[in-house]
């Protein structure tokens, strides 16, 4: 079911300086906004707020609600907020088809059905029979795919996007766009992009939302 990530006066200080000040802001299911600005702006700092992993050296305050839920209360992995980063984060010691099994939301009980979960998966994601593959086999747009369909099988209701295109050289940066706004606009997921690539924004499409260097 779709749902709406929504933003209340957000406030995120460290120490006396202030990062980001009340900010509020709806994001509509299948939407991307994407957060702009300088390094120290507080563009990571806001994901962090939003998933529940923000150090506690920062003063917060303010409300994140997904679907009119509240989930600034709930422990990470309570809020069903996934995050892709600037490196796709594939355990090393598991197989693909085991990186992504690693992701299924709990509910999906049955060794049948998860081995079916993760297979159609990897169809969706062009890479049928790549289950038993190591994923330092794998080129870095099958990587950047595979870290995708691992977040998406843990059913989240919103995604953030943490500069994950970054690494990538230009060819292969717009294919990954491409396939990454596809897949969570077909579920329907609010979308939070931080990026310092301007292309980035425009393939996304939707608001920008420009953060500046305070004090």
């Amino acid at each position: 079911m779709s749902a709406a990530l929504v933003l209340r006066d957000v406030t995120i200080a460290l120490g006396g300086h202030v990062l980001i000040d009340r900010l509020s802001l709806d994001i509509a299911p299948g939407e991307v906004v994407t957060v702009m600005g300088p390094s120290g702006s507080g563009k990571s700092s806001l994901l962090s707020f939003v998933c529940g992993t923000l150090d506690p050296a920062f003063r917060r305050a303010g409300a994140v609600a997904v679907g009119g839920e509240p989930i600034d209360r709930l422990p990470p992995h309570a809020r069903r907020v996934g995050i892709l980063f600037q490196d796709d984060l594939l355990f090393p010691h598991l197989s693909v088809g085991g990186n992504l099994a690693f992701g299924l939301a709990p509910e999906i009980r049955g060794r049948a059905a998860r081995a079916a979960r993760v297979e159609a998966a990897l169809a969706e994601a062009e890479l049928a029979g790549f289950a038993d593959r190591d994923p330092a086999s794998l080129s870095g747009g099958q990587r950047a795919r595979v870290a995708l369909m691992r977040t998406l099988l843990a059913q989240p209701r919103a995604l953030l996007l943490d500069e994950p295109f970054s690494k990538l050289d230009t060819d292969l940066r717009e294919r990954v766009r491409r396939f990454v706004f596809e897949h969570a606009r077909q579920r329907r997921l609010p979308m939070l992009l931080v990026t310092h690539d301007p292309a980035d924004a425009e393939a996304a499409g939707g608001r920008i939302l420009s953060l500046a260097l305070r004090g």
